[in-house]
């Protein structure tokens, strides 16, 4: 008879907004191959979850998958387990959306799949104690974590292979703790490895659950996994590994574990997730230091003793902190969600727009673009640019629920990034606008409704912790060629650009838009490319006292600030305007108090994103016509009068132009992170900045216009060209 009881628990994801070719790769070299090697092993029962995305895009391109995976949970072969539909972190979302998530998706693996679902994945086993009450509501039974938790709990050695009992005002949660060892063993070392260990636990533990939950990714997607999974056979070595010791090792599933066994006992976990999400949550300098520490700890006699008391890096909230990009998409989302609940209450709303609107807010809160860790995650704009997306579509959605049709132009003041000021929003019926007069007066969100792009998804260019691993291995490469031997670890280091050094450097203020500059007289665009210290002004990030204006069907936003330009004590007012019905937000800037003698360099730099960079048909021309290159260029041009951003692809197109001419200069904001397939430069958004010599007027004052336009890439047809009158001759 079987005395240990073994859980395979694969977990497939795309996020949203993902490629199309990752998800065909994917398929390709993972989710298939594995399904085709554990259908010719009837004895191996799985418990498998796919998540909203990716068994959208099945069921759409792949129903021949789709199928087969139904038939295996129709033999009983397999267990699905359901979550939240687009995978949201769930201690990032309200309450009411995790339960609605989760019940969105458990109705829709039933309908796809068959499927009655009891068990739940976890995402990123981000867990904080409370998530019980909304696992339970939303009728899940059981889900999975790390034994990381538990050991945090206070549960290590053999009492980790089974499952607990918890509790959150009175509702109950079964949760299985998964083994760190099958993570590792699985399947990077041969089956053999996870033999020895099953059979040490079996003889020490008889009736003992052991859990393998991780991503299903590891067999085939991840670097040089396909051919040792497949082409040299592992997956199948492994199964025929379950099923030549099926006299003491079962193969089974968390309901049917559930099932058949009683819980270890009752457990309160701490919040946490899994230990090297803890680490990537922490700032480079924090990080170094705990590794540090971790190092001690792991040379000491008694390392083994101390590891369940020593508490691991920081919490996966503080992502948030870490990278005001990410706090901004929460918190758009979380307005929006709130928004929904209000206009929900209404029975007036439109329930086919509700529903709408709360199925794009729900593809807003999937997880992958909200962090960074081993994958690319927040430093990919695709991903930002869908979270985006979806939350456009969701705030289009509420309006048509609440009946908010034709040209119209709002106002709103709030604090609605969640930092204890003002914001103002100005939004018509062509876009949404955030600014936040108290850091630097900064337009920090511009959506053009129309394509859903957040011209203002920008990314800052900061420190990582392994930027340093890419400085000494090229530092060290470098020494290779006159002689140095290469190590082992620099081996492993893939460095996906060449001039990655010159590409790590780091911002001083946000890259947003109307950011004041007063600039030394003898800067170059070089300058700024290298970040070298060239501001000379304290307007950057200074806040603005700022007053609001109403008026028929015109808007306005009014900032002050008293400071200084090159030594010099100035005032700065700038006045945002914007009008029902226009494309366009009219920006102008009074510069007063101006010493006689003074003589200004004054930039207002425009930071443009969620446009391709590198691209025949994403580039820069200028008013009359004439291209400058694609978006990625450097521009430094005189006398310029104005600029176009094109994205031919989106159909989406940002006119700038001011009253005064100008010097101009354009560069690509890139930055250097970490993916599954190395290190690599990536384009984040364009620095368009007019620049200009100030010299006051007579009572010492100067002034600009400048004027943002969205428009649609295509000119409409002329109809001259077309041989017919225009209307205006007809």
């Amino acid at each position: 008879m079987s005395n240990l009881r073994l859980i395979l628990a694969l977990h497939d994801h795309q996020p949203v907004g993902n490629f199309e070719e990752v998800f065909e790769a994917a398929y390709r070299d993972s989710y298939l191959p594995f399904l085709e090697v554990l259908e010719r092993y009837p004895e191996i029962g799985f418990c498998l979850h796919t998540s909203g995305p990716l068994l959208e895009w099945l069921v759409d391109r792949k129903p021949d998958y789709v199928a087969r995976v139904r038939a295996l949970v129709e033999a009983g072969r397999v267990e699905i387990l359901g979550g939240g539909y687009f995978e949201p972190i769930m201690t990032m979302i309200p309450h009411a959306d995790r339960v609605g998530q989760i019940r969105s998706f458990s109705a829709y693996v039933q309908e796809v799949l068959g499927a009655k679902v009891r068990g739940a994945w976890t995402p990123e086993r981000v867990w904080e104690q409370h998530l019980v009450s909304a696992f339970a509501e939303a009728g899940v039974e059981y889900t999975v974590l790390d034994d990381f938790h538990f050991e945090r709990a206070g549960v290590s050695g053999d009492d980790l292979f089974g499952y607990y009992l918890t509790e959150d005002e009175g509702r109950l949660l079964k949760i299985f703790p998964g083994a760190e060892t099958l993570r590792y063993t699985i399947p990077f070392q041969e089956p053999h490895a996870t033999y020895e260990f099953l059979r040490d636990l079996a003889a020490r533990r008889p009736g003992a659950t052991v859990v393998f939950a991780d991503d299903g990714e590891k067999f085939g997607s991840w670097p040089e996994t396909y051919k040792h999974v497949y082409t040299h056979g592992w997956l199948a070595r492994f199964c025929d590994m379950i099923v030549g010791n099926k006299e003491w090792l079962a193969s089974t599933t968390l309901g049917r574990t559930v099932d058949s066994t009683l819980p270890l006992d009752k457990i309160y976990i701490s919040d946490g997730s899994y230990r090297e999400m803890t680490e990537w949550a922490l700032p480079p300098a924090r990080r170094r230091a705990y590794e540090e520490a971790a190092r001690l700890i792991r040379q000491h006699d008694r390392s083994a003793e101390l590891k369940p008391f020593v508490r691991a890096g920081g919490s996966w909230r503080n992502f948030k902190a870490r990278y005001p990009e990410s706090d901004e998409m929460y918190c758009r989302m979380l307005g929006l969600s709130k928004r929904l609940a209000a206009v929900a209450a209404r029975p007036d709303a439109d329930p086919d727009y509700l529903e709408a609107a709360r199925r794009e807010l729900y593809r807003g809160q999937c997880n992958c673009p909200y962090w960074h860790g081993a994958f690319g995650g927040l430093y990919l704009p695709h991903l930002r640019g869908a979270i985006y997306q979806a939350l456009v579509a969701c705030h289009e959605a509420l309006d048509e629920a609440e009946g908010k049709t034709g040209p119209r132009v709002e106002l709103e003041v709030g604090d609605f990034n969640l930092d204890a000021r003002q914001e103002v929003r100005i939004e018509n019926d062509r876009f949404v606008a955030f600014l936040r007069p108290a850091q630097g007066g900064h337009l920090y969100e511009l959506d053009a409704r129309g394509t859903g792009v957040n011209l203002l998804a920008t990314l800052d260019r900061r420190p990582e912790s392994y930027h340093q691993t890419i400085l000494d291995t090229i530092r060290a490469r470098g020494s290779s060629e006159h002689g140095a031997s290469r190590t082992e670890g620099d081996a492993r280091v893939v460095l996906k650009h060449d001039d990655l050094d010159d590409r790590i450097v780091y911002d001083d203020h946000p890259r947003k838009a109307f950011v004041d500059h007063f600039y030394p007289s003898d800067v170059t665009l070089d300058d700024l490319a290298a970040r070298r210290d060239v501001e000379r002004g304290d307007f950057v990030a200074g806040a603005y006292l700022a007053r609001v204006k109403r008026e028929g069907k015109r808007v306005c936003l009014t900032m002050e600030r008293p400071g200084v330009a090159d030594g010099r004590p100035i005032k700065v007012r700038k006045t945002v305007e914007a009008a029902a019905g226009s494309p366009r937000l009219e920006i102008r800037y009074e510069i007063e108090e101006i010493p006689a003698d003074a003589r200004l360099h004054f930039g207002v730099e425009i930071n443009l994103a969620g446009m391709a960079g590198h691209a025949d048909d994403r580039y820069y021309s200028t008013p009359d016509g004439e291209r400058l290159g694609m978006l990625d260029a450097r521009v430094d041009r005189p006398d310029t009068e104005g600029l176009r951003l094109s994205d031919e692809w989106l159909d989406l197109a940002v006119g700038l132009s001011w009253s005064k001419p100008a010097g101009l200069w354009c560069l690509p904001v890139e930055t250097v992170s970490q993916s599954e397939g190395g290190f690599e430069g990536v384009y984040q958004s364009s620095a368009v900045i007019p620049h200009w010599r100030v010299v006051g007027d007579e009572s010492g004052r100067w002034e600009v216009s400048i004027r943002l336009a969205i428009e649609s890439c295509r000119p409409e047809p002329v109809a001259e060209l077309r041989g017919t009158p225009s209307l205006a001759e007809a």
